[in-house]
C-alpha cells in the first residue's frame, strides 16, 4: 500500500468530517503522533491501528481500505512487512499486503536448528496451506503424522487438521507458507503443544 496515498486519504476523510487530529486520536485510541505520522505517510500502521482509525472515522476497516486503495493495486514494501521475532528464537515475516475480504497470507519463516515453532489449531473446512522449503530441513506434523521436507521440497495439506512445524536438523531452516484460512487465525500453541 502506498503510505503517502493512504495518509492523504485519511487526512481528507478526517477533514471532511470536521475532525482535528486530537478529536480523531480520542475516538480512535490512537496517539496524535502516530496519526500524524500515518497521515504524512511516514509510518506504516498495523492492521489493528488502521482498524481503530477506520472506527474513529465511522468506517469499517474494509471500507477504509477500499476508499484509500489505489486502483485495486496494493504494494507492500519490504520495510513495511511485519517481522515477528517469536520468544522461542524463530522469526516469521508476513510478506503479503492486507486485502479486505481475502483470507490469504504468504509467510516466510526462519527456524534455527532444533527449534519447534509449536502447534496450530485445525482451521475451518476449506482452509489450505502450501509449504515450500528454501533451505534446511522442516518437519511438518499433521495430527499424528509427520512429514520431513528438505530444501526444494513442497507440500500441500487441508488446514482443517491440527498442524505444527519444527526444525529437527542441525542447520537453520527457511520455509514459506501460502495459506488460505477460512476463519480468523488464532495460535493455540500453549493448548495444543505436547508435554
Amino acid at each position: 500500500m502506498d503510505l503517502e496515498h493512504l495518509g492523504k486519504q485519511i487526512q481528507h476523510l478526517r477533514a471532511e468530517r470536521g475532525m482535528t487530529l486530537q478529536a480523531l486520536a480520542v475516538v480512535s485510541s490512537v496517539s496524535i503522533s502516530m496519526l500524524s505520522a500515518v497521515e504524512r505517510g511516514k509510518k506504516a500502521a498495523t492492521v489493528t491501528v488502521l482498524d481503530r482509525i477506520a472506527a474513529g472515522l465511522g468506517l469499517s476497516l474494509p471500507a477504509l481500505i477500499a476508499l484509500t486503495a489505489d486502483s485495486g493495486v496494493i504494494v507492500r514494501r519490504a520495510a513495511e512487512q511485519d517481522v515477528i521475532n517469536e520468544p522461542a528464537g524463530w522469526q516469521r515475516t508476513i510478506l503479503t499486503p492486507v486485502v479486505p475480504g481475502v483470507n490469504f497470507e504468504w509467510i516466510r519463516t526462519t527456524l534455527p536448528a532444533g527449534c519447534d515453532a509449536g502447534w496450530y489449531p485445525a482451521y475451518a473446512p476449506g482452509s489450505h496451506e502450501f509449504v515450500v522449503v528454501d533451505s534446511g530441513m522442516l518437519r511438518v506434523r499433521l495430527d499424528d503424522r509427520q512429514i520431513d521436507l528438505n530444501a526444494g521440497d513442497s507440500l500441500y495439506f487441508g488446514a482443517d487438521a491440527t498442524h505444527g512445524y519444527a526444525n529437527p536438523g542441525t542447520k537453520s531452516c527457511v520455509y514459506h507458507v501460502a495459506a488460505i484460512i477460512m476463519r480468523s487465525r488464532r495460535r493455540a500453541a500453549a493448548a495444543l503443544a505436547p508435554t
